[in-house]
């Protein structure tokens, strides 16, 4: 008769227990210098080795040749236990038992000495279900149990367990197994099974598995019996991942501003029979995913939940930026929460639908933070208010207060000094005032002209706090320039290499010079600006000279 991999690859030594060391060694140790508690309390998610563990304590506290702290799995009570002929181990189901008079009855039983082994051990799987009743009854055993009695009780929800119960029992938490420990556990059943299972397939079992043994080798189980090599292809096929080339393809409607064609991809999908409530899920997987890939691009696809290929994300990741991705993310977490007391869930998902392909529909915070980004990434208007107007070819630069682009054009040679025998007049550059200078003399540009040179040659993620004016400012002080950042939160993502690096090579483009960059938390001050400097007129003619001068001056500078 066939056996599931699960059942059968189930380990039979502490040492064949995946990820779990902190619980293993500790217990293995227990058993070998006898210093054994009569209740223990095994926390965790699902699949993580709680009832293995469980098990392996059992045999390995009547074992009669324990080696280092694991059963040997060969004496008579290691094999009794195992195939369930010796009762004085038992393990009870608390889904189904537990009501008060079951733990009466347990108790009734307990104060027998074991028959065959040394110890009679109870194993109760799923503790937190017991009633009040039935924990109190619990509770009176295990203050003073008999020293041929040991409980290891398991649970999934440890804030369901009274503190009572959990004061008088040894805890140990149960970590979701890494991927990369998964998959070298399905390549070893494979080899033992003549599985054909590629490295890649292995991968994305273990990110499907969600950090489970049980749930990995179920999935394995249910790949290899469609025949064939278990490669990645296969996997989507046989696990019916395919469906969610429709999520995707409505992701990417979602980065297109297409509401009637993810409009339309809702409607076959709800008339399919798929949930919205599962449907909304999906598309925020995926979106998280995506978040995750731009955020830790290194540890990325360990984090993954791996429902997606490679080609797919890489293109997805392609359209959207981080802020948009929190926004989008923000809005589904929020409709999938709301659909479970939802009226009608499909004109929810629909609105949902809607404000994802259009973020000015979300009002949130997030989705304001979303819309200024796309402002910011779509560069500024032609016109801006308090930009100061100048004659072609002559350098601009934004007025007081003004965050208007600068225009670095050249401007042209200053009007040479008119002969002594005609009036004088101080010649003027008929544009804004200059800037502040900076190193060698060079004319700082202006910090918007310095994020314009910065836009696309920077992580979006780090632009977003660069090149946004509420969070950071830029200013020249000598041959230094200082970003000066909102709060010390901001200081600390501005204050790294990635992006200090890349402001002073920027810089160094700009002004040809080397320019050192430091970061302070603190308001701005403002702009320095270089004095005005007039041809002298001669003494005669000092009080023609400046009247002309501010009639030029006034003449060439438009204010709008």
């Amino acid at each position: 008769m066939y056996q599931a991999l699960y059942r059968k690859w189930r380990p039979r030594v502490f040492e064949d227990v995946v990820g779990q060391e902190h619980i293993t060694e500790t217990l293995k140790r227990q058993v070998s210098d006898g210093r054994l508690s009569h209740a223990y309390l095994f926390t965790g998610t699902r699949g993580t080795g709680k009832t293995t563990c469980a098990k392996l304590l059992a045999r390995a506290v009547n074992c009669e040749h324990p080696v280092n702290g694991s059963p040997c799995n060969c004496c008579p009570a290691c094999k009794g236990i195992e195939s369930g002929a010796i009762l004085d181990v038992l393990e009870l189901d608390a889904a189904s038992n537990n009501r008060v008079d079951d733990i009466r009855a347990l108790m009734d039983e307990a104060v027998y000495t074991p028959a065959t082994v040394k110890k009679r051990v109870y194993i109760v799987d799923e503790v937190h279900m017991l009633s009040t009743q039935a924990f109190n009854a619990l509770l009176q055993i295990l203050e003073e149990p008999p020293e041929h009695l040991m409980f290891i009780l398991a649970t999934t929800e440890i804030h369901k367990v009274p503190a009572t119960i959990k004061s008088r029992c040894q805890q140990f938490s149960f970590k979701r197994i890494h991927a990369d420990g998964i998959a070298a556990r399905l390549r070893y059943v494979a080899e033992k099974e003549s599985i054909d299972l590629t490295g890649e397939g292995a991968q994305l079992i273990a990110r499907l598995a969600d950090g489970g043994m049980r749930d990995a080798l179920s999935l394995l189980d249910q790949c290899v019996g469609s025949g064939g090599t278990v490669d990645e292809e296969r996997i989507f096929g046989v696990l019916g991942l395919a469906g969610n080339v429709e999520t995707a393809a409505m992701l990417e409607c979602a980065a297109r501003g297409d509401a009637p064609e993810a409009l339309e991809r809702l409607d076959r999908l709800y008339r399919g029979g798929k949930e919205m409530t599962a449907l909304m899920g999906e598309l925020a997987a995926l979106v998280r995913d995506l978040l995750v890939r731009k955020t830790a691009p290194q540890a990325g696809p360990a984090l993954m939940t791996g429902g997606y290929d490679e080609g797919t994300m890489r293109r997805l990741a392609g359209q959207f930026d981080t802020l948009r991705l929190v926004q989008m993310l923000s809005l589904l977490q929020r409709t999938n929460a709301d659909l479970a007391r939802s009226a009608n869930r499909r004109t929810d998902a629909e609105l949902c639908l809607m404000m994802l392909c259009d973020p000015t529909l979300d009002e949130s915070p997030a989705g304001l933070s979303a819309r200024l980004s796309r402002l910011e990434q779509g560069g500024v208007p032609a016109a801006v208010p308090g930009a100061v107007k100048a004659p072609e070819g002559k350098r601009t630069e934004p007025a007081a207060g003004s965050d208007a682009p600068v225009s670095v054009a050249e401007a042209p040679a200053p009007v040479a000094q008119a002969p002594a025998a005609e009036k004088k007049r101080p010649a003027s550059p008929k544009a804004a005032v200059p800037s502040a200078p900076a190193a060698d003399g060079v004319r700082w540009p202006g910090w918007p002209a310095v994020c314009e040179a910065l836009r696309g040659t920077m992580e979006m993620s780090d632009f977003s706090f660069v090149g946004n004016d509420a969070m950071c400012q830029g200013r020249c002080e000598g041959d230094a320039v200082t970003l000066w950042a909102l709060n010390d939160f901001i200081r600390d993502m501005l204050d790294r290499p990635a992006i200090t690096a890349k402001v002073a090579e920027t810089l160094r483009g700009m002004l040809g010079a080397a320019v050192r960059v430091s970061v302070k938390t603190g308001e701005a001050p403002a702009d320095r600006v270089a004095p005005r400097t007039a041809v002298p007129a001669a003494p005669a003619e000092e009080e023609d000279a400046l009247e002309a001068f501010l009639a030029d001056a006034g003449s060439n500078i438009i204010v709008e």
